[in-house]
C-alpha cells in the first residue's frame, strides 16, 4: 500500500521533530505530513527543519478541521492507506504496522488503535473515562458493536474511508460523532489494542471545562447522527487528483 502518515499538531514545538524522526525510524517505507494547525510557537518551522511536508494552516481550527486536512491531502495525492498519529509523541509510531495490518489483509477499512482493549498501566481523566464508557454503551446499541476506545487518536483508514472523511468529518469534538457515521455509512470498523506514552511535552488541548461538557456533546452528537442521513460512500477515485504541475485540477 502507498500510505500516508498525518500529524496533526498544534503548540507541539518541542517535540515534533522527535515524532517525526521516531515515525521515521519506524517506517520508513510510509510518507509524512504535518498539519500545523496555526500554532502560536515553532511547530510549522521545526517540523519543516526535521524534514516533513508542512500544511500550514491560516487559522486554528481545533483537532476536526486539522485531521480533515490530512485527509484531503492524502485525498489528492492518490494514497491508498492514511495512519493519525498525535503530535504530543504520546503514540509509539513502533505499533504503526499493528493498525495497518487489518487494512492490508481486506479486514478492515478503518483501525482503532485502543488503549482499553488490554489491561494496561494508562489511566485517562476521570471525565474522560466517563465520556469513553458513555459512548461504549451508546455504540453497543446503536452502531451493534463494541467500541472500547472512542476517543483514540492513533487511526488507520483505507482510501475509501478517508476519501469518505475528506467530504463528511465532524470538525467539533468529533470522535463519537464520526465512528456512527463511519457505521451507519457501511464501512468496517475494528480495534486493535495499543500502548499509550505519557505526553512529551505541553500538555492537552482538552481543557477542564471541555472535559465535563465533553460526555454531554457525545451525546448530543451521536443524536444528530441518528437523526439526519447519512451521505453514501463515494467512489474512492471520486476526490480531484493532482494534475501533472502537482496541482488539484479546478472544478
Amino acid at each position: 500500500m502507498k500510505a500516508l502518515v498525518i500529524i496533526p499538531a498544534y503548540g507541539e514545538a518541542a517535540v515534533i521533530d522527535r515524532v517525526i524522526e521516531e515515525v521515521r525510524r519506524a517506517r520508513p517505507d510510509l510518507d509524512v505530513v504535518v498539519v500545523d494547525d496555526c500554532s502560536p510557537d515553532a511547530t510549522g518551522m521545526r517540523a519543516r527543519a526535521a524534514g516533513a511536508p508542512v500544511l500550514s494552516l491560516p487559522v486554528n481550527l481545533g483537532i476536526g478541521g486539522a485531521v480533515q486536512t490530512g485527509f484531503k491531502y492524502a485525498a489528492v495525492r492518490n494514497y491508498d492507506a492514511l495512519v493519525q498519529v498525535d503530535g504530543d509523541g504520546q503514540h509509539d509510531p513502533a505499533e504503526i504496522g499493528r493498525i495497518l495490518g487489518p487494512l492490508a489483509d481486506g479486514r478492515a477499512d478503518v483501525v482503532i488503535g485502543s488503549r482499553f482493549l488490554e489491561k494496561t498501566g494508562y489511566r485517562a481523566p476521570l471525565t474522560r473515562r466517563v465520556g469513553i464508557l458513555l459512548f461504549s454503551g451508546i455504540a453497543h446499541r446503536v452502531m451493534g458493536q463494541r467500541i472500547t476506545d472512542s476517543t483514540s487518536g492513533f487511526r488507520a483508514l483505507n482510501r475509501r474511508a478517508f476519501v469518505y472523511l475528506a467530504r463528511n468529518y465532524p470538525v467539533d469534538f468529533p470522535d463519537a460523532e464520526t465512528l456512527v457515521l463511519l457505521k451507519r455509512a457501511g464501512f468496517r470498523l475494528i480495534e486493535v489494542p495499543v500502548n499509550m506514552r505519557p505526553r512529551l511535552s505541553g500538555r492537552s488541548s482538552t481543557t477542564t471545562l471541555k472535559s465535563f461538557y465533553y460526555p454531554f456533546k457525545q451525546m448530543l452528537s451521536i443524536l444528530v447522527v441518528l437523526m439526519r442521513q447519512v451521505p453514501p460512500p463515494m467512489e474512492e477515485h471520486s476526490f480531484p487528483q493532482l494534475s501533472p504541475r502537482g496541482r488539484p485540477p479546478v472544478r
